[in-house]
């Protein structure tokens, strides 16, 4: 299945390629131009995370021509099923030793996290600091808060932050990673913690995103600013 679904994406990419020889010769101008590209930007996207990056353009460009042209096919078909086969391990390969570094560069960080003063660890592995004290309410499992947060990899980098959109989320406290989940109900509302968060209180192995590669420690600025009122809650959905 893997192999068939490698072929579909080979060959979408391939629309984009076969028809352009440099950048400067591709207009992007009608909708269907840049319906094409958006095919070709994704695809790809989708298959460098997958550690497909080293596709022969060119190779790609002359089985599309082949396959339009009605031309003979240049290998056979169990020829092809073998090389797809081949590139999907190697690709395999290529993202377990990535998993493998991220895992490890993870492990390192929260390490040397841990001995860093105000930073305190929990039974689970998670750490976190206190940036700003307050006295209001704790969050229980069963509530809505509404919430401020920018989340980053260790290296400073920011995958995801409602501070830059300038618009703060509701979110049930049962219903995020299990990393925020118990970090919530340490906090009072109107306080702010930094979360540094284990890859198995996060996404573990499965990336969720391009954005957050495999086993990463995730470092998130959050500031809890309300608890929902039930009742108002269940007014609005009535």
């Amino acid at each position: 299945m893997k192999q068939h679904r490698l072929a579909a994406a080979v060959a979408l990419v391939s629309l984009v390629l076969a028809g352009c020889d440099s950048q400067t010769s591709v207009e992007l101008k009608t909708p269907a131009q840049k319906a094409s590209y958006g095919i070709g930007l994704n695809m790809g996207k989708s298959l460098a995370q997958e550690g497909m990056d080293d596709l022969d353009s060119k190779a790609v460009a002359q089985g599309i021509e082949d396959a339009v042209g009605k031309k003979e096919q240049k290998l056979k078909d169990d020829e092809l099923v073998e090389a797809f086969a081949a590139l999907q391990k190697r690709a395999e390969e290529r993202m377990a030793k990535m998993s493998e570094e991220s895992a490890a560069v993870g492990k390192k960080f929260l390490e040397d996290n841990a001995k860093k003063a105000g930073v305190t660890t929990t039974a689970s592995g998670l750490q976190y600091e206190v940036v700003k004290k307050a006295e209001g309410a704790q969050p229980k499992p069963a509530d809505v808060v509404t919430v401020h947060y920018t989340g980053t990899l260790t290296n400073g980098t920011v995958f995801d932050s409602s501070v830059e959109r300038g618009s703060p989320i509701d979110l049930p406290v049962s219903g995020v990673i299990p990393g925020w989940v118990e970090g919530l109900q340490l906090m009072h509302v109107g306080e702010k913690y930094k979360l540094y968060i284990p890859s198995e209180l996060a996404y573990g192995a499965q990336s969720p995103s391009p954005a957050i590669p495999a086993n990463s420690v995730l470092v998130f600025d959050l500031e809890l600013l309300a608890i929902k009122d039930p009742a108002k809650q269940d007014a609005t959905a009535k």
